[in-house]
Formats: structure tokens, sequence, C-alpha cells
């Protein structure tokens, strides 16, 4: 029975991940010379030190990730105490707050790309009205006014930086919102009562109370973010010059456009280690077993001093990210110390809101709080209203910047133009059918493991679990080469079976793990009673553990679908008929050179945001569920 459950997993994770994962570390011993292909050795590895184009973007990946992923943190916490603290419209804000997250990412490119443009977008106009425009200008931290956000090299990673902070920052506020409503309120009570004001209550219950779900999130931003290459690409194609080009890009140049499979592979493996640390800690901490190993030296030498070496560490990264790039470390610092200087202040004066276990009493203490979350749906949804007002406004509108805010008379010019002059239609239905295939499999194959996983007792399910764990957060930069290769030779490059067999790489171990955690939380002795009475295992999987089982299958479903409709880098490196292109890709082929359609790309990015809104309105509360509890139990 176990090898019928997992059989399709296995299969999986050994044919399209294991294999081309050995594959690619094969390729990269190897160098084309023409038509031919010779052992190199470690050439590969060797030429990277020395390869500016290398060092560029690992530089780049690890400044984006580290900005990134710190912006996040501080954000998503300052958001997730505001909602925790609210006593009314709790679940519709964070509803609001969820949607950057569940919009597909080539929206979200294209939305902030329409923004920063420095002469049609609206950034610049709102920073000039607020006067904040001529400020950043006297501060130096922009060298000319109106800003070239995307084209100055000195702007443009901290701008997409800006834009992967706004899109990730509802799956941290979504998960410390999960934490904090875990920590007991007495706690605060008794604190209160012992003398202890709004400051050390956070420092000395929220925070650590927080740790185990600050730690996970971290570390699963920390790899997505790393191994970011759609977002990129899409806001600027690692430009300008190699501003922001990531590692992954760099990979994929050398790989697919110079046909130079060893040194592609190369730059992404070079990379494993780190992944591979952060990966260690993650399953540590996802298997509540701490940070380290409490057998050896050096594991009890980890947990005995593990205060002074995280200061070393973060003063390290801080010291790091200073010589690497001080022009944005000085941006940072700044914006920094302004987000947690006024989440402090909103807190001080809404009676300690931000700090707290639970709601202020009085009215006028709510009203800060009330202000700085009105700040935050200003941030989240300004670009959505802007991508939306585009959308239904003329050419002559846009250019011309008539009624920025609200379209006099509103127009469908964009939608009639999106069908007639592109293959719109054609992209949406391949979508739909890819990720839709591609979740069926998912959903079926995902059920079938995770309950053997969670129930059966076999050989080899412990170290199945841990594969399980390992391709869940493996990044597609691993694997696109050689799976590249292995679809070149069974000639599916260019098809739509090249992305149905594809996409269960990432979509099969995450429904995996979610659904293996759910299974553990049902209790066993279901199962027993229905055996007991006649029911064979197949039948106690279908009929009890299935029903009981149906908003996480509802939750996976959502997810999986989601991240199929939003994929991209597999969908760009494997399919090039505009028939068969999907919408992600599509999307991106309308941009030539710096001629940029945004209200053609408005009504696109709109019509193809509706379907997985409505999806993520449908299913709301267990996809917030989903979220926390699959994602974040061990």
């Amino acid at each position: 029975m176990a090898v019928l459950f997992v059989g399709p997993l296995v299969l999986l994770i050994f044919g399209l991940i294991a294999v081309p994962f050995v594959d690619s570390i094969v390729l990269s011993f190897t160098a084309r010379h023409g038509a031919d292909t010779v052992f190199v050795g470690l050439a590969n590895f060797f030429a990277l030190p020395s390869d500016p184009t290398f060092r560029a973007g690992a530089q780049n990946s690890y400044v984006f990730t580290a900005y990134s992923v710190l912006f996040k943190i501080v954000i998503g916490l300052i958001v997730a105490l505001l909602l925790h603290n609210l006593r009314r419209g709790r679940a519709l804000l964070a509803g609001i707050v969820l949607l950057p997250w569940v919009i597909p990412t080539v929206v979200t490119a294209f939305t902030w790309r329409a923004m920063l443009d420095p002469l049609f977008g609206g950034v610049n106009s709102l920073l000039t009205w607020l006067g904040i425009g001529p400020v950043l200008e006297w501060l130096h931290l922009v060298d000319q006014w109106p800003a070239t956000w995307l084209a100055d090299p000195d702007l443009a990673m901290p701008a997409v930086i800006a834009v992967n902070v706004w899109k990730g920052i509802p799956f941290f506020a979504v998960n410390f919102l999960a934490g904090l409503k875990a920590i007991d309120a007495h706690l605060y009570e008794a604190a209160a009562v012992d003398g202890a004001d709004a400051w050390q209550r956070f420092l000395h219950i929220t925070l650590p109370g927080l740790r185990y779900v600050i730690v996970v999130t971290t570390l699963l931003s920390s790899i997505w973010t790393f191994n970011n290459f759609d977002l990129i690409w899409l806001l600027t194609q690692g430009g300008p010059g190699q501003a922001t080009t990531p590692y992954v890009l760099v990979a994929y140049t050398k790989a697919i456009q110079q046909l130079q499979y060893g040194a592609g592979a190369a730059v992404a493996l070079v990379m494993v280690p780190i992944v591979g640390v952060l990966v260690f800690i993650l399953a540590r901490y996802l298997r509540n077993q701490g940070p380290g190993v409490k057998e050896g030296a050096i594991s009890r030498f980890v947990v005995r001093y593990r205060r002074p070496l995280t200061w070393i560490g973060l003063v390290a990264l801080v010291v790091s990210l200073v010589v690497l790039r001080p022009s944005i470390a000085w941006k940072a610092a700044v914006g920094l110390a302004i987000i947690v200087g006024l989440g402090v202040l909103f807190g001080r004066f809404a009676g300690g809101t931000n700090f707290t276990g639970g709601p202020p009493r009085q009215v006028s203490r709510r009203i800060p709080a009330w202000l700085a979350m009105a700040v935050v749906l200003l941030f989240v949804v300004g670009p959505l209203y802007w991508i939306v007002v585009t959308a239904f406004k003329t050419d002559t509108q846009i250019t011309s910047r008539a009624n920025d805010l609200f379209p006099v008379p509103w127009s469908l010019e964009q939608f009639t133009t999106l069908f007639d002059e592109q293959p719109f239609g054609t992209w949406f239905l391949n979508t739909i059918l890819v990720s839709g295939v591609a979740t069926a499999l998912t959903m079926v194959f995902a059920a079938l493991a995770g309950y053997a996983l969670a129930r059966l007792r076999f050989r080899g399910a412990q170290t199945l679990t841990g594969a399980v764990l390992i391709t869940y957060v493996m990044p597609g930069a691993l694997l696109f080469i050689p799976l590249y290769q292995l679809l070149s030779d069974l000639q599916l490059i260019d098809t739509r079976w090249a992305l149905i067999l594809t996409y269960p790489t990432f979509t099969l171990p995450f429904a995996t793990w979610l659904l293996l955690g759910y299974f553990r939380s049902i209790p066993v002795e279901l199962e027993e009673a229905a055996m007991i009475d006649g029911a064979t295992r197949f039948q106690a999987f279908l009929r009890i553990v299935m029903p009981l089982a149906k908003p996480a299958m509802l939750a996976v479903a959502l997810f999986t679908l989601t991240n199929a409709w939003n994929e991209f880098l597999l969908a760009f490196v494997f399919i090039t008929s505009d028939d068969l292109k999907t919408l992600p890709v599509g999307l991106q082929s309308m941009i030539f050179g710096d001629v940029v359609p945004y209200g053609v790309l408005a009504a696109a990015s709109l019509l193809i945001s509706i379907p997985v809104v409505l999806m993520y309105s449908f299913g709301q509360r267990f996809l917030t569920e989903g979220l926390t509890a699959g994602a974040m139990k061990g």
C-alpha cells in the first residue's frame, strides 16, 4: 500500500528532480566546443571568481535578499500587530492586505513598472505633490528629481527591493498574525500586573512567542528571494547594465542564450551550499528541534553560544551590506528608521496597541492604530487601484496625464486593442489548461503521499519526508538547465507537455508537505474505529480522512493552482511559440525594448488577476489556515 501511495511522488522526485540535479552536476564538469561537449573538470568553477558577470550576479542576489527580507520582517510584524489588535474588521482587512501576495507576479511587475515610470508613473507625481521628492534630492537619496527609478544604476536595486517587499509583506504579516493568536493573553496580563510597560511586554513576551514563526518564515522567504528571477526580469531584465542582475539570470544567460550548459550549471551549483545551509536550519525548526543538534561538540557550542553568535552574524551582515552597496545601505537605514519610528510612535499614542495582546479599551486610543492601518491599506491598495484605472483610460489620457485618479470618460479601448492585436485568448486558454491539469495531478498524488507519510509505517518514510522538504524549497534555478536538456532529448520543448510534466516539480512537494501536516492533526482513532468495523485502510482514507480534510484540500488546491497560474521561469525557458505561451510569458513578450504599452498591459493584468482574486475570495479562510497549518507544522 505504501508503494502505491507514494509511488508517484517517488517517481517525480527521482525522475524530474534527483536525476536532473545529478545531471546538472555532470554538466558543470563539461564545456561546449563547437558541436562537441568535452570534459573540463573544475574549469567552469575556477573561472567563476574572475567572471565579473558572476560576481555581480552573486552580489546582487545577496543584497537583494538581505534588504528585502529585513524590510519584510519589520513591516510584516508591524502590520500583524496592527491587525491583531483590531476589534472589528480584522478578517476583511487581513484579506485586503493579502492581495499583493495573491496576484500574479507579472501583474505586480507591470503595475510597479508603470507607477515608477518617470514620465507617466504615479510615484514621482505623488512624492512631488507631498513635497517629499525635493527632500529626497536634498538628502542625496536620489541624484535628480523627477527620479528615473528603474533606469538609474543607483536607484534600480532599491526600487526592485521595494517592489519585492510590497509583494512579500502579506506572507510575513499573515504568519506573524497566526503566531500572535497562539500567544497566551494571560502572559500579557501577568506582565502588566508586575509593572512591565508596553515595550517590555513586546520584548519579553511577543518576540519570544514569535521566535519559531519568525525563523521559519524568514528562512522560507530568504530561500525564495535569493532565487528570484521573474520579478527582477520583468522589472529591469537585470539592468541597467548589471545593476540588478541576479545569479539566476547569469545562469540562464550562459546556459540558454549562450548554450554553455556547463558554465550555466556551475553558476547555479556554486550557490547550493548557501541554499543548503538555509534548508538544513529550516528542516531543524520545522521538526521542532531548534537550530542545532544537541549531540556533538560543534552543535553544543552553537547551542551554548547562540546569542553572541547571533549578534556576530548580524554585525557581519550589516558590515557586508555596507561594504557591498554603501549607497543602498544609506537609503535602507533612513527608510528603516522612518518605518520603525512611525511604528513605535503609533504604538505609544495608541496606548501600547502595537505591543500588547489585546485591544485597547478607549476609543481615542484606537484612532492612531486605525490611522496606521489606513497608511498600510493605502500602500497595499494604491498600486492595484492604479492598474485598474489605467486599464480604462485611452492612450491619450495616459500620455497626457489627464485625470490620473479617475478616467474621464471610462474607455474599453485597451481591452479592444488587447484582443485585436494580441493572442490573449489563446494565452488564457493555455494557462487554464496547463495549470488545471498540473493542479489535478498534484492534488491526487499529494493526497496519497501525504497520507502515507503521516499514517503508514514503512522503511524509508523519514528519508522520503526529508526529501519532500528539500524539494519543497529547492530553487528552480538548479533544475531548469538539465530539465531543458531532458525535454530537448524527448522533443517536448515548445509543447504544453513540457509545462504539465515540470510544474509538479514545485507544486507536488509543496502540496504534499502541507497535507502531511494536516493529516497528522486528524485523530488516528477515527480510522482505527473504521477498520475495526471492517473497512480497509484505503476505505478509511477515502471515507473518513478525505471528508475531514476537505478544508485542507481546498486550501492546497488554491495554493497549487495559484502557483501554477503565476509560474514564469519554466514557461519562459521551455516555450517559444506565441500560440503556446502562458499569460505571464505572453504579457512579457508584449514589451519591445523601451516601448511599454502600459494601457494594454494594465487591461491584461486586470483580466488575469480576476480569476486568482475570485478563487482567493472564495477560499480566503482556508487560504489563511493553509498558510499557517501544514507549512508551519513539523
